[in-house]
C-alpha cells in the first residue's frame, strides 16, 4: 500500500515535472489552442497541426514518463534485491553472532556444554573439595605422624628396656652358673 501511494505521488510529480520542463507545457499548449481555436455556436474548431502538435507533445511527454517509469522500477527492483541480499546477511550475521556468543558464554567440558555461572559453580565446587581433602589427609598425616612418633619412642624404651633387661638377665645367668660352677666344684671336692 506504501509502495502504491509512493510510486502514485512520482508519477504525478513525475508528469507534473515534465510537463513544466519549458514554458511551453501541455497544459499552456491546451489553453493556447482552445485561445486560438475558433468558434462555431457551441463548438471549437481546432487545426489539425494544432492538434497534432498536442498530440506528439503528449505522447513525447508518455515516453518520457515511461522511461523515466521504467528506469524508476529497475532501480527499485534492484534495490529490493539489495535490500533482499542485505536481510539474507543480516540473518546470517545475527546467526553467527548467537554462536559465537554461546561458545563465549559457556564452555565445552568432555563433550558437555555449560553456562559460563555452572562451569563457575563447579570449578570452585572441586577446588573447595579439594581443599577441603587435602586437609583432612593433612590433619590424617599430621595425626599419623604424631602416633608414629609415639609408637617409635615407646619402641625404643621397649628397646631400651629389653636391653636391659637382657642385660639384667644374663647378668643373672651368669652369676647363676657360677653359683652352680661353685656348687659343683664344691660338691666334687666333698
Amino acid at each position: 500500500m506504501k509502495f502504491k501511494f509512493t510510486l502514485i505521488l512520482t508519477l504525478l510529480f513525475s508528469l507534473n515535472s515534465f510537463s513544466q520542463e519549458s514554458s511551453n507545457t501541455i497544459d499552456n499548449q491546451f489553453k493556447t489552442v482552445y485561445k486560438n481555436a475558433e468558434s462555431y455556436l457551441d463548438f471549437k474548431i481546432v487545426p489539425k497541426k494544432d492538434y497534432a502538435d498536442i498530440h506528439n507533445n503528449v505522447l513525447d511527454s508518455f515516453k518520457k514518463f515511461n522511461t523515466e517509469l521504467e528506469n524508476k522500477n529497475t532501480l527499485i527492483n534492484s534495490q529490493k534485491s539489495t535490500i533482499a541480499v542485505l536481510e539474507k546477511e543480516k540473518k546470517e550475521t545475527n546467526i553467527k553472532l548467537t554462536d559465537v556468543l554461546k561458545e563465549n558464554t559457556s564452555f565445552s567440558i568432555f563433550g558437555i556444554q555449560l553456562s559460563r555461572g555452572t562451569y563457575s559453580f563447579t570449578l570452585f565446587t572441586i577446588i573447595i573439595a579439594l581443599i577441603v581433602a587435602l586437609r583432612y589427609f593433612i590433619f590424617k598425616f599430621n595425626n599419623s605422624n604424631v602416633l608414629t612418633v609415639a609408637a617409635k619412642d615407646s619402641l625404643e624404651d621397649a628397646e631400651n628396656e629389653l636391653n636391659i633387661y637382657r642385660k639384667k638377665a644374663l647378668e643373672r645367668e651368669q652369676k647363676l652358673r657360677r653359683q652352680l660352677q661353685d656348687e659343683i666344684i664344691k660338691n666334687r671336692s666333698n
